[in-house]
């Protein structure tokens, strides 16, 4: 965790409607990181957690335990997918998928005070999330990632080409690591966003 928060803070700042954008974004997984809750009570403050419950009986209970740590703790709290979890545990917004980009400008409607930020796995989906009016894009996978359902890594050269044609700020999500952060910083991405890296037991 130090490498990356450590990076994460020497990034450009970048304010949505008059506040600034977290730089570190740790995503929970149900099987990657079974404890969320831990994380979250050692990530430095300004950063953010993106809770993604999948449909879990306990997500209320746990989206709002992260929310009480993430409030006492200076963080901010986005859900996966989910606008109505959201509501429930009082979320600071909401990440989308790819596939959901569409409905941004509806929830932007009812919830203009959201930081809504949505994924992207190639130049032609940023583009249709800046278009949609996202907050920021999560680009991914920039490195070989762990993650299931990642396909071939961008590369640091792709996420850069990416940074170039689109105005919304971008974070580089996938293989993430202390190991592999550093070939970011010269990227003009604004944040950083990891899974297991974050909460690998050794703080890497």
């Amino acid at each position: 965790m130090e490498a990356l928060s450590r990076t994460a803070a020497g990034l450009r700042p970048w304010l949505v409607r008059g506040k600034p954008l977290p730089n570190l974004l740790f995503f929970t997984d149900p099987e990657r990181t079974p404890d969320p809750e831990r994380v979250a009570e050692r990530l430095p403050a300004g950063a953010a957690v993106v809770f993604r419950a999948f449909g879990a009986p306990d997500a209320v209970a746990r989206g709002s335990r992260l929310r009480e740590i993430t409030r006492r703790r200076g963080l901010s709290l986005l859900v996966g997918a989910d606008a109505a979890l959201a509501r429930a545990v009082e979320a600071d917004g909401l990440h989308l998928p790819e596939r959901l980009a569409s409905t941004l400008p509806h929830l932007r409607e009812i919830h203009s005070d959201w930081l809504i930020t949505i994924a992207a796995h190639g130049l032609e989906a940023a583009q249709a999330g800046a278009v949609a009016g996202a907050d920021a894009l999560v680009v991914s996978p920039v490195f070989p990632s762990r993650s299931p359902s990642a396909g071939a890594p961008l590369g640091v050269e792709g996420l850069k080409r990416i940074v170039e044609a689109v105005e919304t700020p971008v974070y580089a999500l996938g293989g993430v690591r202390a190991d592999t952060v550093a070939r970011l910083l010269d990227t003009g991405i604004v944040g950083i966003a990891a899974v297991e890296a974050l909460s690998a037991p050794s703080g890497a």
